[in-house]
């Protein structure tokens, strides 16, 4: 492929992540992820780095991505900042730890996780009753030991962390909003750390195509950055003029083939 169609693909990579991002209100690295899986396969990429460099690049436009979110909501007030602070060295230390036990992986092993960790969304926001009314009041300690878990796992699968973080905010007693808001400024450390490390585990891998620096491919960073954001506000405008419900079960089933055809 020559570089113009490369990017051009990338930036409809983009307006795809930020569109369905928009519209089923969660992160953008479930759908990043396994797209560019897909792309970087069309390219010839080696399959054992594929996987790794497909979450590397994910967590780094996340970076970019969730920092104009993370803005907006803590200048309308949403953002917990006792909470932030008190989660922040966990979801550090696990998003550091993450990356190191992504790259202690296989590419076939890591892409499996991935497939049951879709699978185990799918099935929970095909499921979901609503929030549950039995309320937490975690201390200091069980908040950085839930930030190290959602670290972990969003920098082991190149998420934000929304999936992990808004419904354990949720369960300390945060209205909606707020637990949405300081989600997205928990994002912004698990995607900047977890971007960083994946540079640093995957400085000198001799498979790496062109244009990667560590696990970071930069082309595919900048097509989705610049495509995404605009296209986000598209997701959400669809979202207000379509069924709850039936966006929930949609998402749920594209994460479900998504996940088995990772397992398969």
């Amino acid at each position: 492929m020559s570089s113009v169609s490369l990017m051009v693909g990338y930036l409809l990579l983009g307006s795809l992540a930020g569109t369905l991002a928009g519209l089923f209100g969660i992160g953008g690295g479930l759908i990043i992820v396994p797209a560019l899986v897909f792309a970087f396969d069309l390219q010839g990429v080696a399959p054992e780095v594929i996987m790794h460099l497909a979450v590397g690049t994910s967590l780094s436009t996340i970076v970019v991505t969730g920092a104009s979110s993370a803005w907006a909501h803590y200048r309308r007030g949403s953002v917990h900042r006792a909470w932030f602070l008190a989660l922040l060295p966990g979801l550090v230390l696990g998003a550091v730890a993450g990356v190191f036990v992504a790259g202690s992986l296989s590419g076939g092993a890591l892409g499996g996780l991935f497939g049951v960790f879709l699978l185990a969304v799918a099935a929970k926001m095909a499921l979901a009753r609503g929030t549950r009314s039995r309320r937490l009041a975690p201390g200091r300690a069980a908040m950085g030991l839930a930030g190290a878990v959602i670290g972990g796992v969003s920098a082991l699968f190149g998420i934000g962390g929304g999936t992990l973080s808004v419904p354990w905010l949720t369960r300390c007693g945060a209205p909606m909003t707020q637990a949405v808001g300081t989600s997205s400024a928990c994002g912004l450390p698990i995607a900047a750390f977890g971007a960083a490390t994946f540079i640093v585990v995957g400085w000198g891998q001799p498979q790496l195509p062109a244009g990667a620096v560590g696990y970071v491919m930069w082309p595919a960073f900048l097509g989705i950055v610049l495509a995404s954001v605009p296209f986000a506000r598209v997701g959400v405008k669809l979202a207000h003029r379509l069924p709850a419900r039936l966006l929930r079960l949609s998402f749920a089933g594209l994460l479900a083939l998504v996940g088995l055809k990772f397992l398969i």
